[in-house]
């Protein structure tokens, strides 16, 4: 890849297109933005520039990257969320933007004087939380070592490490509560699903993050039976969910004798379930 910044980049927007990326000319700014070591807002007044031969390799190895349908947040390492970058590796689900859905309903609640984030992953719930809310603190729980250490650098990252338990745990096993606001984006994908899905999930982002078992509702049933006893008196629990799981995790949360409601994204999709006692 040679000549001004805007070749480059139409070159590299072809050569994704050609393998089924979606918005392509959107992940080629993006990694010429790392390429140029420049915000990718300033890519248009540099698009006539000449492209660097030292430039020009490093774009060519970030392609060559996203050729493979290695996600652009594990190229680049870092993914934004809620206004803030978190670092995103193979080891992590990266972020989705509905995600910020769970964000915006727990804000819209009092703020918890301590809160659990199951199966954290990169802590990006935790860690924006406790970001937004100073005076809590919280525990954040998963499965995985390699998780949990992306997790407690994001926590750092941040300047939330000192209220922040970043611990190995399988869902509640070994937490003592309780918490006043639980929150958790669970493994939810059927597994007989998997195949189906895009390579950039299918194939780079780890399998015990994407799917809990043959229906995607075991993570719900694992999570409802320990919710009683986990929740304070007057506590809310927050759930993102896939897509047309809200009225069986709704029934599983209310066989576990709590009330729940769901809650759309921007897009009008059910995406969280919201859990209390009843008053």
């Amino acid at each position: 890849m040679s000549g001004t910044v805007q070749a480059a980049l139409t070159q590299a927007a072809a050569r994704l297109t050609a393998v089924g990326v979606p918005d392509a000319a959107r992940d080629a700014r993006l990694l010429m933005a790392a390429a140029l070591g420049i915000p990718p807002a300033q890519i248009t007044p540099r698009a006539r520039d000449p492209l660097s031969e030292r430039c020009a390799d490093v774009f060519a190895h970030l392609v060559a990257a996203r050729l493979s349908r290695q996600p652009v947040a594990q190229i680049l390492g870092v993914r934004a969320f809620w206004g803030r970058e978190f670092e995103i590796t193979a080891d992590v689900l990266d972020p989705r933007p509905e995600t910020e859905t769970l964000i915006a309903r727990a804000l819209d609640g009092a703020r918890p004087a301590r809160l659990l984030d199951l199966g954290t992953g990169s802590g990006i719930l935790i860690v924006t939380l406790l970001a937004e809310w100073p005076g809590s603190r919280g525990t954040g729980t998963d499965v995985s070592a390699a998780a949990l250490a992306v997790a407690t650098r994001n926590a750092a990252r941040h300047g939330v490490a000192d209220r922040a338990d970043i611990r190995q745990a399988d869902w509640f096993l070994g937490v003592d509560g309780p918490f006043d606001l639980i929150v958790s984006n669970p493994p939810y994908i059927p597994e007989g699903e998997i195949a189906a899905l895009s390579p950039d999930v299918r194939d780079w982002e780890p399998h015990l993050a994407l799917t809990p078992g043959p229906t995607g509702l075991e993570s719900y049933a694992a999570i409802a039976r320990g919710l009683p006893a986990a929740l304070a008196p007057g506590g809310r629990a927050l759930f993102e969910i896939g897509a047309g799981q809200g009225a069986d995790v709704t029934a599983i949360i209310r066989a576990a004798g709590l009330e729940a409601r769901i809650h759309a994204d921007l897009d009008g999709r059910a995406r969280v379930v919201e859990a209390a006692f009843a008053r």
